[in-house]
């Protein structure tokens, strides 16, 4: 199975800012970062996208400069960080900073999405875009966030993938396979 997973561009105004679920626009520089992405994107035979305006607004411009369609799917947004959505991260809490990565996967001290959660539903998503994949003879374009990727690379690469850095209009190819959560125990 072969996944480009493309984290969105930069969005406006959102340096220091948990903003999740909540659906900024897109900085200026999209046009540019864009046309970077068309340049430098390996083929792919479609492409899936979260349903947020940051990813969605990409995903359709990788798609028309390549002539292939976009699917929205709901399992691939980002999580839903609850009261922290829209706070700055430095004003959160730091005992409500520190449940969390006490437990990264189980707390909830935000009241929104359990990162496993996010995981579970995302590797669903991203299972069933393989198996697309598969059957269109070229791997999909995953236009999603930095949370979704993260969670493909712990499930991929074990718990260092949660600490992955990625810019925005980062992309990286998948091709370890995403077994069900039960077939990968957590290291």
């Amino acid at each position: 199975m072969a996944l480009i997973l493309l984290r969105h561009t930069r969005p406006l105004n959102a340096e220091g800012l948990c903003y999740g679920r909540s659906d900024l626009r897109l900085a200026p520089c999209f046009q540019a970062q864009a046309a970077r992405l068309e340049r430098e994107l390996p083929p792919f035979a479609r492409v899936l996208s979260s349903p947020l305006s940051r990813c969605l607004r990409l995903a359709r411009a990788m798609a028309a400069a390549r002539g292939v369609g976009v699917q929205v799917d709901e399992r691939l947004v980002e999580m839903d960080f609850g009261r922290w959505e829209g706070q700055r991260w430095d004003m959160i809490p730091r005992a409500q900073l520190d449940a969390w990565a006490a437990d990264l996967e189980g707390a909830n001290p935000h009241g929104g999405e359990r990162v496993a959660d996010l995981a579970a539903r995302s590797r669903a998503a991203l299972q069933d875009a393989a198996r697309g994949a598969s059957r269109d003879g070229g791997p999909a374009l995953v236009v999603t966030h930095a949370g979704v990727i993260k969670s493909a690379l712990a499930h991929t690469q074990g718990a260092a993938g949660w600490r992955a850095e990625l810019s925005f209009g980062q992309w990286l190819r998948l091709d370890a396979a995403l077994a069900p959560l039960a077939d990968n125990p957590p290291t």
